[in-house]
């Protein structure tokens, strides 16, 4: 079992690259969105109710730690609602239904730790590209409500390749250093549910 306390000490080391990466990736965002001329805000099929995976240990620990900064009862508030979201999804897929529920960080159509949220919800809705090692460029489209706004007139695609490459060797080099070889599926409301600290 991995545990957040446990990485803390280590994670602290390149808390600051993790930073400053993320905050380039939003940088990036911003400037691509702006050029189609799309502004993130107001869709209906919002973007945390989507059923999103998070891969790194590197995203785990920054939300993590955002989260440990939280005064207590907000943190078991957060905690209880995780708990109550992936049951609500596992029930969902159970019964063979795609889920809709809302992620346990978004109060009031905010996000809680906004500022500590994993790569994709940086860099969801709008087109992408990146270089894959075997198939090559690839091409990912925007989100509906981009495709409703915007259609394909005008911007450019935001290019996540450096994004994608700097995140794996800043991952790589932290699960070295920590020692960690499980891999990592999980939701938001996986990453913070029970004792809010538990990995896996």
């Amino acid at each position: 079992m991995i545990v957040f306390s446990d990485l803390s000490a280590l994670f602290c080391d390149i808390r600051h690259e993790v930073k400053d990466l993320f905050d380039r990736m939003d940088q990036a965002y911003e400037t691509a969105a702006a050029g189609y001329g799309f502004v993130c805000s107001g869709c209906a099929d919002n973007c945390c109710l989507t059923r999103f995976y998070h891969h790194t240990l590197i995203e785990f620990c920054y939300l993590h730690s955002g989260f440990a900064d939280l005064a207590p009862e907000r943190q078991a508030s957060i905690r209880d609602e995780a708990a109550a979201v992936t049951a609500a999804v596992a029930k969902d897929e159970a019964l063979g239904r795609m889920p809709h529920a809302m992620c346990p960080l978004n109060t009031g159509g905010r996000c809680v730790l906004y500022a500590y949220r994993p790569m994709i919800c940086r860099l969801h809705g709008i087109p992408h590209t990146f270089v894959h090692p075997i198939q090559g460029k690839i091409f990912g489209p925007g989100c509906h409500e981009f495709d409703n706004r915007c259609g394909t007139a005008g911007g450019h695609p935001l290019d996540r390749t450096l994004f994608y490459r700097e995140m794996a060797r800043i991952e790589q080099r932290f699960r070295q250093r920590a020692g960690v070889t499980e891999k990592i599926k999980k939701t938001v409301a996986q990453m913070l549910a029970a004792a809010g600290e538990r990995l896996s």
